[in-house]
């Protein structure tokens, strides 16, 4: 079965300055489904309206992020912000149910600054067992899934709580490091709800680790969603770099993946010009510039 590709729109068309206008051209591009980090500024009527007119789904959107201008990027795991998360968490239920997005990322959040990762690594887990469930059991009633997304700290975010989608062992690292890294597989595992997916973003992955098929067998049923970027530019996917997509695509078939791939990149030049690789992708299985089914959730 082919791939069903998801348009970030926090991400892609960055020409045109809301939300709504990029979901539309995300659908006149020919994706069916979109994604976005919290929409701030986009009330849920105006994009389930956007949503309606251009005939696509929001597949996946993110927590609020607290306060950016305290260097917040999720609070699920962060001491002290257990309320805000929940409150955030409600806001989010709220916005997805409005909307019809039946995923919600929930952001772990930071290592508090001036703190040092293992001090407060044992305070952290606990915090974020605790509110996982707490997401879980109000997402359940809602017949959401919240996904977990580990973001790489050597490049992206050097203080983010969840970095890796296991304690791979790291050939620089000391045993004293790699005991530092969360194991997401085993967060879920401890949380306990059927509900909580792995969300896979291979960009991230690929830094951290590697071994992306590996990685994609392993943890393949613990995932809930994909996002995809080329390494190290985290641009399109044919762009100059590290990662065979082609191969990935198919492997992800293979596998009988039937979940979103959200296009998580930031264009090098013109969104438009720059999916070429879609449209390819798309033409090899024999589909229509529209390879995604928009009446599938």
């Amino acid at each position: 079965m082919a791939l069903r590709f998801s348009a970030n729109l926090s991400w892609l068309f960055p020409e045109l300055p809301a939300l709504p206008a990029r979901l539309e051209a995300a659908a006149a591009a020919g994706f069916g489904a979109v994604e976005a980090a919290w929409p701030a500024g986009c009330p849920a009527q105006e994009m389930r309206a956007a949503a309606e007119r251009a005939r696509v789904r929001i597949a996946l959107l993110n927590t609020p992020p607290g306060d950016p201008e305290a260097g917040e990027l999720g609070l699920a795991a962060v001491p002290g912000r257990q309320a805000a998360f929940r409150e955030g968490l409600e806001a989010a239920v709220r916005y997805a149910r409005a909307v019809g997005c039946p995923r919600i990322h929930v952001m772990a959040g930071r290592v508090p600054l001036g703190t040092d990762r293992a001090a407060v690594a044992g305070e952290m887990e606990t915090i974020f067992i605790e509110n996982l469930r707490y997401a879980a059991d109000l997402l359940s009633q809602e017949d959401m899934i919240g996904l977990l997304e580990p973001i790489n700290n050597r490049i992206t975010d050097p203080r983010y709580y969840l970095n890796t989608p296991h304690q791979g062992k790291q050939a620089q690292e000391s045993p004293a490091e790699e005991e530092k890294d969360l194991q997401t597989a085993a967060i879920l595992e401890k949380v306990g709800r059927p509900n909580l997916k792995l969300q896979l973003d291979l960009f991230h992955c690929q830094i951290m680790d590697g071994n992306l098929s590996r990685n994609l067998e392993t943890y393949f049923s613990l995932i809930g969603h994909i996002q995809i970027a080329q390494v190290p530019g985290r641009h399109e996917p044919d762009s100059p770099g590290e990662l065979n997509f082609p191969y990935i695509f198919e492997l992800l078939e293979s596998l009988g993946y039937t979940g979103y791939v959200g296009c998580e990149y930031a264009p090098k030049g013109d969104t438009l010009e720059g999916l070429g690789w879609l449209r390819s992708y798309w033409e090899s299985r024999g589909l229509q510039h529209s390879g995604t089914s928009k009446a599938a959730k």
